[in-house]
């Protein structure tokens, strides 16, 4: 199975933990092999083609902040926000002092992840409405080749009515782009057993299901605009390359895919 259909998996694992509540509590990144949704991965005789159509569907449901001009003065709120954040979770290169300290797996019973999420919950809950370089989110961790969780950097996460200039004031627009999911289908409530129906092969629910309320309606389901807050991911440690630190992936494989990413509101 793909890494699309595991961060799919992913991400309705933790909409049914959340029992209907959508918070900005979650991974959206991708794992290893897990045969929950093997039955729709979506096959084709073309590899490119199948790939071609998740990154379509994928860029539906993905949404960025604008793009601002760099200056000398955003660089260095940039570089002041990561020394900070440095600062603060150097500590926890020891998964069980973060673990002593509030912050939980997300998602432990997927195996394998390229990147685990350990989310903060209070941290969670106060990063709605204030920002402080040294309270991330989330601490991002890989393991190496001997299984040993390594600390990478941080997600920090804003209220879904956060605006794009308060945005800004947290980490500059001109370096590093908040991304945040749009445009899902989910099944109604107490309907957890239809979040791996699929139509032609394709998932109806979730991060690569339909992306209009129009074609929610017709399957059955709860439009949500917005599932979860503003997310940002600071790979803490990649560097002192201020674009290395605030890569988004998402963007990435947008650009590359799809031209530059549009904002679907």
């Amino acid at each position: 199975m793909t890494r699309f259909s595991t961060q799919w998996t992913l991400a309705v694992a933790f909409l049914i933990a959340a029992s209907g509540r959508l918070t900005a509590q979650h991974s959206h990144e991708h794992s290893d092999t897990t045969a929950a949704v093997s039955h729709v991965s979506h096959s084709s005789a073309d590899p490119m083609a199948a790939m071609d159509w998740k990154m379509t569907a994928m860029s539906k449901h993905m949404a960025y902040t604008s793009s601002r001009p760099l200056t000398a003065a955003d660089s260095a709120r940039a570089a002041y926000v990561v020394n900070e954040l440095r600062q603060a979770i150097v500590k926890y290169r020891d998964v069980k002092v973060a673990e002593a300290d509030g912050y939980k797996m997300f998602a432990p019973q997927i195996k394998n992840q390229p990147q685990y999420h350990f989310t903060n919950g209070w941290n969670a809950i106060r990063n709605q409405w204030g920002f402080d370089p040294a309270r991330p989110t989330s601490l991002l961790y890989k393991k190496n080749d001997r299984g040993e969780f390594e600390l990478i950097g941080a997600m920090y996460t804003a209220s879904k009515r956060t605006s794009e200039e308060d945005l800004n004031e947290r980490v500059p627009l001109s370096v590093a782009h908040w991304h945040r999911h749009v445009n899902w289908c989910i099944p109604k409530r107490n309907a957890k057993e239809r979040w791996y129906e699929t139509k032609d092969g394709r998932p109806i629910f979730g991060p690569l299901g339909v992306a209009t309320s129009d074609e929610c309606q017709a399957a059955g389901g709860r439009f949500i605009p917005q599932a979860f807050g503003w997310m940002l991911h600071a790979t803490t440690f990649a560097g002192n390359d201020l674009n290395s630190i605030w890569h988004d992936d998402h963007m990435a494989k947008d650009h590359a895919m799809m031209g530059d990413p549009k904002n679907p509101d």
